[in-house]
């Protein structure tokens, strides 16, 4: 009997977690949930000749992580940024950034705030999901508080997780983002 009550009482929360989500909201497919596999669905709010997303790696072959068509006549001879994005650890393959072609020019994109501007509208989900990656909320495809969505003319409504302070636990969130801006808003559901 001890033993029954705390299983009902989770199984209950389970439940009852998952009713807090409209039914006009779609799930996340599992593939989105890996942010390597959202650059190709990036469209950027500038023209830009080529553009790539790279992991700080010293072989080029390891390095790409994305890139657009890259131009015959261009060739990239910049050092990589000593800073990026989604770190990960500390050495090789802990960061990724982002290079684009302006102009003729190489330009750098090496922190969480230049991938938003890079990004600019927000056209699409992947494009959503990485932007709210870049603010620490992740997709759990395990959870529907953690991986659900609603497209809308002006905003992109997610249901996604944050890890509690580098703990195993995922507190989930309902993120807002203005489409024309990118701005982020989150507010915590549940507990």
């Amino acid at each position: 009997m001890k033993t029954i009550f705390p299983a009902l009482w989770f199984l209950s929360g389970v439940l009852w977690g998952q009713k807090n989500i409209p039914a006009d909201f779609k799930r996340i497919p599992e593939i989105l949930d890996n942010t390597e596999l959202l650059y190709p669905f990036v469209v950027p709010d500038k023209k830009y000749g080529y553009w790539s997303v790279l992991r700080n790696n010293p072989d080029p072959d390891k390095a790409i992580i994305y890139e657009s068509q890259m131009p015959d006549h261009m060739t990239l001879n910049d050092p990589a940024p000593e800073k990026g994005f989604f770190h990960k650890c500390l050495g090789e393959d802990c960061f990724s950034y982002l290079l684009a072609c302006e102009n003729g020019k190489s330009r750098y994109f090496s922190d969480e705030q230049q991938l938003r501007n890079f990004i600019g509208f927000v056209d699409n989900l992947p494009e959503a999901i990485l932007l709210s990656n870049t603010y620490g909320y992740m997709v759990d495809t395990g959870n529907p508080q953690g991986s659900s969505y609603k497209m809308e003319d002006q905003h992109i409504l997610l249901y996604l997780v944050k890890p509690k302070n580098d703990l195993p636990i995922k507190e989930p969130f309902l993120i807002k983002i203005y489409r024309k801006t990118g701005k982020l808003e989150a507010k915590k559901i549940g507990k």
